[in-house]
């Protein structure tokens, strides 16, 4: 029988790429089939980030002590200190670093963010390196304190064609002694994912565990389609209308998630996220912003909608739910976003964002069973 895989998930937020690599859920009307890897550590710096992974996963089975609320920062020095941080024997570190100082939404700083770790503005006794677009020095210090078999980062594609930043970083993440290959950009739609959302994935594997054969033909500059670690598209575009299908509107939802969504008036086409989203094709990228900019499932005739049939049965303008974000960023609908329990709250304001900040389940299913499919290919039958 096969043994977990243990994973080592950093920047978790709420636990998008765990769940896609865990398995295990539905989506669609699917259910995904469980994968090897076991989640056994998780961490981010937002606590509702916590306390949404936690009212999900704990009833998966994984514990919530295995979430570290502290800032990779932190957690880096505290092991150098300790030693007791990280877990030993991790098979697979993941993480989708900081992507704010590359994303072309922004202000594109890049390594010289003008924020530093723990999220507040960089100040005069701020130490070199500690900015947040260096975090991902610190997940290279993660995997040299770790030495996983493999690693997974991700980010946006705007990362590709600012300055020479995606070379320097797989720079990095080689000089751990990992064979890093070109970095790609994938984008979700074409996993199965209603929603346009580019992202640029790096893959590296440790040299002294691979085979022979894998080290050989992961070095080469073109690798061949029997090694090569990025999955395969799957046939066919999902439409909008099919992911949204079956949702009740939010008035007549017992769903907290779907009943709630944001009030912002329409400002005018000239601002982001003020379009309605097209049922026949897919969603924009769903982002993680103020509520504000959280597009339209459904504008009033007057401001463009194109919807008349239900306009005409009376329906009213207004922005996608937090549950019609959920489902078209591919959660299932057990994952519950806005809740208020004994063991912590999630608002609205605070779920849009985690699900805009998150790796889509499903791309990630993809990219986990790519891996899982290849992990004897690369290191053999003796799994740890």
């Amino acid at each position: 029988m096969n043994k977990n895989l243990n994973l080592l998930s950093l920047f978790s937020g709420c636990g998008g790429m765990d769940l896609g690599f865990e398995g295990g859920f539905d989506i669609m009307g699917t259910h995904l089939s469980k994968t090897r890897f076991k989640t056994v550590f998780a961490n981010d710096i937002k606590q509702p980030a916590k306390t949404a992974w936690s009212n999900y996963f704990t009833r998966k089975g994984l514990s919530e002590d295995i979430y570290r609320v502290d800032s990779i920062v932190d957690l880096v020095k505290k092991h150098k200190d300790s030693g007791d941080v990280f877990p030993v024997d991790i098979d697979l570190i993941t993480g989708g670093f900081p992507c704010q100082d590359f994303s072309v939404s922004g202000k594109r700083l890049g390594l010289e963010s003008d924020k530093c770790h723990s999220g507040k503005r960089i100040t005069d006794d701020t130490p070199n390196g500690e900015n947040r677009g260096h975090l991902y020095r610190w997940m290279c210090d993660v995997i040299s304190i770790v030495k996983p078999k493999m690693f997974v980062a991700e980010n946006v594609k705007g990362l590709v064609n600012l300055a020479d930043v995606k070379s320097i970083i797989e720079e990095d993440f080689r000089n751990n002694g990992y064979l890093v290959v070109p970095a790609k950009v994938l984008n979700a739609a074409d996993y199965g994912v209603a929603q346009s959302r580019e992202r640029v994935i790096f893959f590296g594997f440790k040299k002294s565990a691979l085979t022979v054969q894998a080290l050989k033909a992961l070095s080469n500059e073109t690798i061949t389609d029997e090694y090569c670690p990025y999955p395969l598209p799957v046939d066919g575009e999902i439409k909008l209308k099919s992911v949204l299908s079956g949702l009740q509107e939010p008035h007549e939802s017992n769903d907290l998630s779907q009943r709630k969504h944001s009030k912002a008036k329409y400002m005018g086409a000239h601002c982001q996220g003020q379009t309605e989203v097209n049922l026949d094709g897919v969603a924009p990228t769903i982002r993680s912003e103020h509520h504000g900019n959280i597009e339209f499932r459904r504008l009033s005739k007057e401001n463009g909608g194109r919807y008349i049939d239900e306009l005409n049965m009376g329906l009213k303008e207004r922005r996608l739910t937090v549950r019609e974000c959920a489902r078209i960023q591919t959660f299932p609908d057990d994952y519950e976003f806005v809740f208020n329990s004994d063991n912590g709250s999630v608002s609205a304001s605070e779920a849009y964002k985690l699900i805009g900040n998150a790796v889509p389940p499903l791309f990630a299913y993809h990219i986990a069973k790519r891996i899982e499919n290849n992990w004897s290919l690369y290191f053999g039958t003796d799994d740890r």
